[in-house]
């Protein structure tokens, strides 16, 4: 497959090359959970045929489209993937294995190809041998010939007589492999103790008409022809669907945004304007500035809602994955997938995609035994991996568990001792544990092998989430594996705040990183270890001072008022950050601040209430990040 690929057509619009490639990520994503279906039912005897007709209709389309915008290399391998599949839906050739990973091989370099198309990158190679994996009937080895298809039972009964004579199980194989394709290997134990192998063979050989398949041990019995196909009903695909460029979306949200912010202009005037009017009319138009909110709210919903993608987009993505290192490493992992519905901002899908991948990878590869270590451990011989998903308010969880060997504690805190990263005799719990796996380039691993070790790139998947206002939280257990839950916001256009006051300075905090909120009177508070504590809940929570860390003119005698804390994080991880007063709760729109010679440690973005004032919105997860420096920094550990 060498023929030049032609560019395309310099008539050719740019909104129909940006349909060309949003069609086919839809059925690229199709795919892939087709084929994973398909793999889970190549042993078993069985192909779901709606399957195989909604993988054909989506190579078809992708030729098609191809062709129309020129991309001849692109149009020729979906033209043999759909060969392949037409002689599959035909009957000609069965799903093995090897065809599955050939249809998987040749899906991704098509992936990568559109990728490199999109973004002029320069272009993968397509050999011919990539073609191979996928090759038509005709070519494929052991069903070279004429005639129909023709599948037959064998069943051999090994003796040591038939051994002597070269005559095994490995031989009758390649006997087999000779003339026709292995379907089905099982092996049985007779009323004496005899062991017997029953094949099952698709060939176009007639084995009846061949006396040598009916000796030496070998019983051959013909089979109809009638693949086990299961025909559900086929899904009636919908045609009220209209694709929308994703940056007319980044313009209807920044309208909205605006309109949020003159809501929150107007509502100041309402309440201003009630001092000067007759209670009837000021209450009319105070309920009409209440509709409007909620209609404006109802608004910036469904336009959000219309940036949604399902979080399955990342998980079928992740299966592949596992499959590819499993098979590499011997292992045998069960991948649970939860909640693959649950709906998040495109953004974010594409900026949780490597932190995700990297958190599967360590678990397949450092997380889960092999299958004899498995058995040792009283476990089952396939390892478990859970990809679930959930929306809790405004906020979605995602996380990535295994029931593998858990990280050893152990070696960590000697790893984390042996860099002075950890004082002695300081206990190790899940979240410091965290911040040790996440700490730059700590790792406790010696070399560095293929894929991630645990620690190595933990700090970027961590940096990642947090840039994303998220948190993430981990857990782990000896020998039942370990548990990483990454909480991000459904987008990051809008968001609610609480308004809080520090020095006569205003300052917005995103309310998904504030867990509960109490006021404290300044005789609560006490020094440990020059760090202030104040006790919640049964508990000591470190006390951090905004104040303090902008650097901020404290008013005289201030230290000697009730003040707020805000508490972010949970557990031995959880830290109380203190405000002078929390002033209310407001909608807010987030303008990044993207001059780097502007930006400020512990602010993530800039917004206006409604009175034409910048309001500073709080980087809560930076602000944790500095109080722990501190803190480690006073005591030592």
């Amino acid at each position: 497959m060498t023929t030049p690929d032609s560019e395309a057509p310099d008539n050719f619009g740019e909104q129909f090359l940006d349909d060309y490639f949003a069609e086919c990520d839809e059925h690229i994503a199709a795919v892939r959970r087709h084929l994973l279906a398909l793999d889970q039912q190549v042993g078993e005897g069985r192909i779901d045929s709606a399957l195989l007709d909604e993988l054909f209709r989506s190579f078809h389309t992708i030729k098609g489209i191809s062709g129309m915008v020129g991309f001849r290399e692109e149009e020729q391998l979906a033209h043999r993937i759909e060969d392949t599949l037409r002689a599959v839906r035909q009957g000609d050739v069965s799903l093995n294995v090897d065809r599955i990973d050939g249809l998987i091989e040749s899906v991704a370099l098509l992936d990568r190809r559109l990728a490199a198309r999109r973004s002029t990158a320069p272009l993968p190679v397509l050999p011919d041998e990539d073609a191979a994996a996928i090759q038509p009937p005709d070519a494929a080895a052991g069903t070279a010939g004429s005639g129909p298809l023709l599948t037959f039972s064998i069943e051999f009964t090994p003796t040591p007589a038939l051994a002597e004579r070269g005559i095994n199980i490995n031989s009758l194989r390649a006997r087999m492999q000779e003339i026709g394709e292995i379907l089905k290997s099982t092996p049985t134990v007779k009323g004496q103790g005899e062991i017997s192998f029953q094949f099952q063979v698709r060939t176009h050989v007639d084995l009846m008409a061949r006396p040598e398949w009916n000796s030496e041990g070998v019983q051959t019995k013909a089979e109809a022809h009638v693949p086990d196909i299961h025909r559900p009903a086929p899904k009636v695909a919908s045609s009220n669907v209209v694709r929308v460029d994703l940056v007319r979306l980044d313009e209807l949200i920044r309208i909205v945004g605006e309109m949020v912010t003159s809501r929150a202009r107007m509502e100041d005037q309402v309440k201003q304007a009630r001092k000067n009017l007759p209670s009837p009319e000021w209450r009319a138009m105070f309920e009409s500035a209440q509709t409007m909110a909620r209609q404006l709210r109802d608004l910036r919903d469904g336009v959000m809602r219309v940036r949604m993608v399902q979080i399955g987009e990342i998980f079928d993505r992740m299966q592949f994955v596992v499959r590819d290192m499993a098979r590499e490493s011997g292992k045998r992992v069960i991948v649970n997938v939860i909640g693959q519905e649950t709906e998040i901002d495109k953004f974010l899908i594409e900026r949780l995609m490597d932190p995700l991948l990297h958190l599967v990878r360590n678990a397949v590869s450092h997380g889960l035994e092999r299958p004899d270590e498995r058995r040792s451990a009283g476990k089952p011989p396939e390892g478990r991996l859970t990809l679930r998903a959930t929306t809790i308010g405004e906020k979605v969880s995602i996380e990535i568990a295994d029931d593998g060997r858990g990280i050893d504690v152990e070696r960590v805190a000697e790893r984390a001792r042996a860099t002075g990263l950890l004082a002695p005799g300081v206990p190790l719990d899940d979240a410091r544990l965290l911040e040790l796996i996440c700490y730059p380039g700590f790792s406790t691993r010696v070399e560095a092998d293929r894929e991630s070790g645990r620690g190595v790139g933990m700090d970027v998947v961590k940096s990642t989430v947090e840039a994303l206002t998220g948190t993430l939280s981990f857990s782990t257990q000896t020998d039942q594996g370990s548990r990483f839950c990454i909480e991000v916001p459904l987008t990051l256009a809008m968001a609610d705040a609480l308004i809080v006051t520090v020095c006569g300075q205003t300052y917005a905090v995103p309310q998904l990183t504030v867990r509960e909120v109490f006021e404290v009177e300044p005789s609560a508070v006490r020094a440990l270890e020059r760090n202030e504590m104040i006790a919640h809940r049964g508990s000591a929570l470190p006390l951090f001072r905004l104040s303090e860390f902008f650097k901020l003119t404290e008013p005289h005698h201030s230290r000697d008022r009730r003040f707020h804390v805000f508490v972010t994080g949970t557990g031995n991880n959880a830290l109380g950050i203190a405000v002078d007063r929390i002033v209310g709760h407001q909608e807010i729109v987030v303008r990044t601040i993207g001059d780097s010679l502007v930006q400020v440690p512990g602010i993530a973005g800039a917004t206006d209430l409604g009175d034409e004032k910048v309001v500073l919105i709080l980087d809560v997860p930076a602000l944790r990040r500095s109080a722990l420096q501190e803190r480690m920094m006073r005591t030592g550990n």
